[in-house]
């Protein structure tokens, strides 16, 4: 047997293989005659005809035919035997088959690769340090004053704390009316986040059943097929009349409401805004660790760049646009499925890539899923859930929280050995505007 291995990449390998036919004799003869027991000849039982007269009449056909089938089993038995480990679906590239002189055929296919992860350790790099300030506080304590307000019935806006009952109809640009155009009765909160200060200003002192102009401005960019934007800008002229008015009355900030919102967790606005200081900053805390896995990934791939195996690749990809499939048809959003499999290809790489480097970090530096591990979590998930402790545990082990919990000691890892700078989100955003420029 002669044998060959070419690496077509760091996942991507073809065998070549050259048997001669006395190697493979035993196994086309075996395949051969169980082809010649489904061919019906004149005047014998259905595969009774000699193999001789079956010769004569079809030549080498039935070799020929034995020799793929002949190559396909060769090849998983020298993968065995040569450890070559393939993964996903080999495809036979070439085959030649010469009758009682010898059998040559390329297999190309996918294997793990073995990876030497560097780099993954003394990096440097910079996130936003998001920290709350009063400002965000203060909404949230609006956010609660406007949830409990109350409406009573106006005459006349006086300020932007009104809810208007409105008919508003689609004018042109001189205030008269468009043809065939219809008014549409709704509701206008004049303290409502992205309201436009055209139409606080031009309701302001106008009273229940007058009326009051305004424009909107639709200004968006299209992106043509070959890859051109351009910039479309319109505006459109709006007639509102004042069918009815509310004014909003905002409730008092006092110890009743207080312990109402927060079912008597605090009772003083002191209290209150730490608590609301805390529920931001815990927020803020988990997006900043987001932040730092995704920047850790994404520094760790660019230092360790390799083909990852297709087939990998697709499963995971076939599972991304299936999801998205299935909440499209939720949500009865159009779905191109084209679209998503080149959207969501980048993606699928990445995490195959990630999945095998991590792997081999985990080796490299030990990191190892241990009882302790198990025994820890579940002692402190106990004491929150009142389940048993063996139970938790078996748990565990039969679900992914195994997964999650190295998942975490790797990230602890890859944290303690890397720089992390917090940087004013600020300057941040600025500085990463001015690259982008570059």
């Amino acid at each position: 047997m002669e044998f060959n291995v070419v690496d077509l990449s760091s996942s991507e390998k073809e065998v070549e293989i050259k048997l001669q036919y006395d190697e493979i004799k035993k196994e086309i003869e075996e395949e051969v005659k169980k082809q010649a027991k489904k061919i019906q000849i004149p005047g014998f039982r259905k595969g009774k005809a000699p193999l001789s007269m079956l010769k004569k009449m079809y030549g080498d056909a039935f070799e020929y035919e034995a020799s793929e089938k002949v190559a396909n089993s060769f090849f998983w038995k020298i993968a065995d035997e040569k450890q070559l480990k393939p993964i996903g679906q080999p495809e036979m590239t070439d085959l030649k088959f010469e009758p009682e002189k010898d059998l040559s055929f390329k297999v190309k296919f996918e294997t793990i690769p073995t990876l030497n992860v560097k780099d993954y350790k003394n990096l440097t790099f910079e996130i936003p340090d998001l920290i709350v300030n009063e400002n965000e506080i203060q909404k949230e304590i609006d956010y609660i004053l406007k949830a409990n307000k109350e409406l009573e019935d106006a005459e006349e806006i006086i300020d932007e704390k009104f809810v208007i009952d409105a008919e508003v109809l689609l004018v042109e640009k001189n205030g008269e009316k468009i043809p065939d155009t219809i008014p549409e009765k709704m509701q206008i909160d004049l303290t409502a986040d992205g309201i436009s200060k055209e139409i606080v200003k031009n309701s302001r002192n106008k009273k229940v059943g007058e009326s009051f102009n305004f424009v909107f401005k639709d200004e968006h960019t299209h992106k043509h097929d070959d890859g051109t934007e351009e910039v479309h800008k319109e505006e459109y002229n709006y007639d509102v009349k004042i069918l009815g008015l509310k004014k909003i009355i905002y409730p008092e900030l006092n110890e009743e409401l207080i312990k109402k919102v927060t079912r008597d967790k605090v009772s003083t606005e002191a209290d209150l805004r730490e608590e609301i200081k805390k529920d931001i900053q815990s927020y803020y805390d988990n997006q900043t660790e987001e932040m730092i896995r995704i920047k850790l990934i994404s520094e760790i791939l660019k230092k360790n760049d390799f083909v990852p195996p297709r087939s990998l690749v697709n499963n995971i990809l076939n599972e991304y646009v299936k999801n998205e499939e299935e909440q499209a048809k939720k949500s009865k959003y159009p779905f191109n499925k084209e679209e998503a499999r080149n959207r969501l290809e980048k993606s699928a790489e990445n995490e195959v890539k990630w999945y095998l480097i991590k792997n081999e970090i985990q080796k490299a530096e030990n990191i190892l899923l241990t009882d302790q591990d198990l025994n820890e979590l579940a002692e402190s998930e106990s004491v929150k859930t009142g389940l048993p402790v063996d139970k938790l545990i078996n748990y565990y082990k039969s679900s992914n929280q195994g997964e999650r919990i190295l998942d975490k000691k790797l990230f602890d890892f890859l944290k303690s050995n890397n720089t992390i700078v917090k940087v004013d989100a600020d300057k941040l955003k600025s500085k990463q505007e001015v690259k982008d420029e570059k």
